[in-house]
């Protein structure tokens, strides 16, 4: 084991950063473009959860896996350590407080997330939940209960204009960031 303390967010020289949202906002698509535009590493969540069994079993009635959000917090804590991590998750609440420097929130409308859901192939049960959270804000919510105010950022995804203009943003923090802290 090593003897070696993680750097706290203070002396981190490169953001961590969680994308959140209701399905269907845009979540994965920004995550990958801002790892791009800025050299941070990409993480979907919902796809190590799936990789390394990160889960209580399968929830057959919505398709999807009952999440472990120990499991998952012990596996990432490592990642999240040194910075650079940009995260794409549907929640957010379980995280640790400390991992992040920004949570971008995103939202769209019930008519765009309708249809990218259902283009997915997604359950109707499956669809209309999410719809209705989203309706209820409440991914924002959550963000909003966990996360100082000042680190959250609520950005519209409707368009691909909406989501460039979203990496944009992103990336100037990350620029600021690394500026801040060298």
């Amino acid at each position: 084991m090593s003897n070696t303390v993680p750097p706290t967010a203070a002396q981190r020289t490169s953001p961590n950063i969680l994308i959140t949202g209701t399905p269907g906002t845009g979540k994965t698509t920004t995550t990958e473009m801002v790892a791009l535009a800025t050299g941070l590493k990409a993480l979907t969540v919902g796809e190590l959860i799936k990789e390394r069994s990160l889960h209580d079993g399968y929830n057959e009635e919505f398709d999807t896996y009952w999440l472990n959000e120990d499991k998952v917090v012990d596996e990432m804590e490592d990642m999240m350590a040194d910075g650079g991590m940009c995260i794409d998750f549907h929640t957010c609440g379980f995280f640790p407080e400390r991992w992040f420097d920004l949570v971008v929130v995103l939202r769209s409308t019930t008519d765009k997330i309708y249809d990218r859901l259902e283009t997915r192939g997604y359950k109707q049960n499956k669809v209309s939940e999410n719809v209705e959270c989203e309706i209820m804000q409440v991914v924002l919510d959550e963000a909003r209960e966990s996360y100082k105010d000042e680190i959250i950022m609520e950005l519209q995804s409707n368009t691909v204009d909406e989501m460039e203009e979203n990496v944009e943003k992103i990336a100037v923090f990350v620029e600021q960031f690394r500026q801040s802290h060298q």
